[in-house]
């Protein structure tokens, strides 16, 4: 039977992506057209549309000229009948086919859709077995010719896709559009932490095999840097992030890859095998770790753990699976630095040696966002190795943007910390820098509390109380207090309501219809090196300070310009921003809008002062349960010849720079308060 394209379904918010439209504008069209796509499943609240049917409509509406293909392929995969991790499994089997046997892809794919359905299977396992390990020894699944039919037009488009980004773009960027749009589901380790965790465990050492035993997307193995005839181990309790770790893993490197799925502490698929290093981001605050089958298993060596130190299991199952003298490096929650219920356990591994370093990151660097995570870098003893007399201890968090804002920098906190440890991984000890780094004897940590956070056991960065620094201080506040003062905008008399003239109005929308302006879409992507403008920016008024994301094309990166206008879609507040020559250049972040003004037509700071008035965004906001999206096309503003923009743009650039100079006395008057009471307190500063 030949799969139906409309099996694939699409919700009303899809339909929006597609059209470029707000969801508003979707239920207005199936409540006025009578043609509309009748639902064909979802929920009465939440109803799906065969896809087919709706680009058909769309297009006969003249609401839709053509599907960007990448937006295509998603909607086929998001809607695909057995669930979108299904179709990235699939997906990625045919794009390693494609990748690593093009003849084969393309024998198979020049055939009607049945008969290619009919073939795949056998195709597909020949190229999984090469990769990934015979049945049995691998976690991908390769599905009959009855569970691919559905598929086969998904693949045809993924392949489509693949030809113009490579077959290892195209799956991050599937990959990454299903976890952005499921965030609830999947505890990810960002890019920034991944790389140093990766860099952490394998710089200086050859590293040839590298296990993972909580690999989830496999963010943690994908940093580490490929090299000729290194292996890859991951292991994952559920089965589909097993897989989707293997094919990613495959399709990024030539590296031998193998992946299981089980339960790593209860059934290690790896218990005979040895590895030069160790990665992991385990579940934090397991109760159900297996405490009760597991007291007598010969892992414990350091100590059985308590039933609510799940994570000092894991840091003692990345030990007993290194070689003598291999790394291993974990992400953990603070509380397992300094919990008195995992004290003799931290006390055992220091005292033999096996605890090398304990790393604090800035809050936000890693889920759960609102804590400071840790590090922990180990070490397995060797026989002969005498045990290291000091432990590195390094505070991380107080590396942040030059403005004071909570943004780490991820580049500066990877040089920082990749600077201290390889001082003291050379040495055995490292030079004291206070308030970030301190190499301490293991002796001093051996009290009661065995307590070894960092912020506790480190001496306080030099003091920014003195009264030399804070005079300076001061001095800037002063300055920035009475410019402020200056730029203050007069008020001039309104008219009343009832004598104001009717002012003509039109949306964002039917001024880029109308070629008055375009609009782009941020994604995040940007090339090295390319600093990334955030809504965190936009709403603050901070230079670029995100980093890229990988796995989205080239042509999706939208670079600003000098007039452009950026406004954050999210979170309901009013904010518009322009562009100026210090901040062009930079990449659009997620959840940004960039307004292009024809200069002929528009004046970029009379787009901007409008589109920040509170009524329209309120009328152009679509609420949901937790959040609020702007829809900016529907967004309003005068209808005015370029002439009569002149004074309000003018009145707006007042604005501007009135708002940024009490932005920089905001910030130097904090900076004077925290500095004072740090004089205070460390006695720098006199109380009178």
């Amino acid at each position: 039977m030949k799969p139906r394209d409309d099996a694939t379904e699409v919700t009303a918010a899809g339909i929006a992506r597609l059209a470029g439209v707000g969801r508003a504008a979707v239920s207005n069209w199936r409540r006025r057209h009578g043609d509309f796509p009748r639902p064909v499943g979802g929920t009465e609240t939440s109803p799906s549309f065969a896809l087919a049917d709706v680009e058909r409509w769309l297009r006969a509406q003249g609401k839709l000229v053509e599907v960007p293909l990448r937006e295509r392929v998603w909607q086929q995969l998001a809607g695909h009948p057995a669930g979108p991790v299904t179709a990235l499994l699939h997906a990625g089997c045919a794009l390693l086919l494609l990748r690593d046997r093009p003849p084969a892809w393309l024998a198979v794919s020049a055939v009607s859709d049945e008969r290619m359905a009919q073939l795949l299977p056998d195709r597909l396992d020949e190229v999984v077995a090469t990769r990934l390990g015979a049945r049995g020894e691998r976690a991908v699944h390769i599905p009959g010719a009855t569970e691919l039919l559905p598929s086969v037009p998904l693949l045809r488009g993924v392949a489509e896709l693949a030809a113009e980004l490579g077959a290892k773009q195209t799956y991050e960027f599937l990959l990454g559009r299903h976890t952005d749009a499921n965030p609830r589901q999947y505890t990810l380790t960002p890019t920034g932490p991944a790389a140093l965790m990766a860099e952490l465990a394998v710089s200086g050492a050859p590293a040839h095999t590298v296990l993972d035993p909580a690999c989830g997307t496999g963010a943690l193995l994908r940093a580490v840097p490929p090299r000729p005839g290194r292996h890859l181990y991951g292991q994952d309790s559920a089965p589909e992030l097993a897989a989707l770790t293997a094919l990613r893993l495959a399709l990024h490197s030539d590296a031998t890859v193998r992946t299981m799925a089980a339960d790593t502490l209860r059934a290690d698929a790896y218990a005979h095998r040895r590895a030069d290093a160790v990665l992991c981001h385990p579940p934090f605050n397991e109760r159900n770790w297996g405490h009760d089958e597991l007291a007598y298993d010969t892992r414990w060596e350091y100590g059985f753990p308590a039933r609510a130190e799940s994570e000092l299991a894991w840091v003692q199952h990345a030990l007993a699976r290194l070689v003598d003298g291999g790394t291993a490096v974990l992400l953990m929650p603070p509380a397992a630095a300094s919990r008195r219920s995992g004290r003799r356990i931290r006390a055992d591994l220091l005292r033999r040696g096996a605890l090398r370093a304990v790393i604090a990151l800035p809050a936000g660097a890693a889920p759960p966002y609102n804590l400071p995570l840790h590090v922990w870098v180990l070490r397995r003893p060797g026989p002969a190795t005498p045990p290291a007399p000091e432990l590195l201890l390094v505070e991380a968090a107080g590396i942040l943007a030059a403005d004071g804002r909570d943004k780490q920098l991820w580049p500066a906190v990877q040089d920082t910390v990749l600077d201290a440890w390889r001082s003291f991984d050379r040495h055995g000890t490292a030079e004291e820098r206070p308030g970030l780094a301190r190499s301490v004897p293991v002796l001093e940590l051996l009290d009661d509390e065995v307590d070894l956070a960092p912020a506790r056991r480190l001496p306080p960065p030099a003091p920014g109380g003195g009264a030399t620094e804070l005079t300076t201080v001061r001095e800037d506040l002063g300055e920035a207090l009475r410019r402020a003062a200056d730029l203050t905008p007069p008020l001039t008399a309104c008219p009343e309501p009832a004598d104001t003239p009717h002012q003509p109005s039109t949306t964002v929308g039917e001024l880029a219809r109308a070629g008055a302006l375009t609009l782009h879409t941020g994604t995040g992507a940007g090339g090295p090196g390319v600093p990334v403008l955030t809504d965190h920016d936009v709403l603050n008024g901070g230079a670029p300070s995100g980093s890229p994301h990988e796995g989205a094309p080239d042509e999706t990166v939208v670079r600003t310009e000098p007039g452009d206008v950026v406004v954050p879609v999210f979170g309901g507040g009013a904010a518009a921003r322009v562009i100026d020559e210090a901040t062009a250049g930079a990449a659009l972040g997620r959840g940004l809008t960039l307004l292009r003004p024809d200069p002929a037509a528009l004046d970029p700071w009379f787009v901007a002062g409008f589109l920040r008035g509170t009524a329209g965004h309120r009328r152009a906001s679509s609420y949901a349960s937790t959040s609020a999206r702007l829809d900016v096309r529907r967004l309003r503003l005068p209808r005015l010849p370029l002439a009569g923009q002149r004074g309000y743009s003018e009145r707006f650039r007042e604005l501007a720079a009135f708002e940024d100079a009490l932005r920089l006395a905001g910030r130097l008057g904090e900076q004077l308060v925290r500095g004072m009471h740090d004089g205070l307190t460390e006695g720098t500063l006199p109380p009178r």
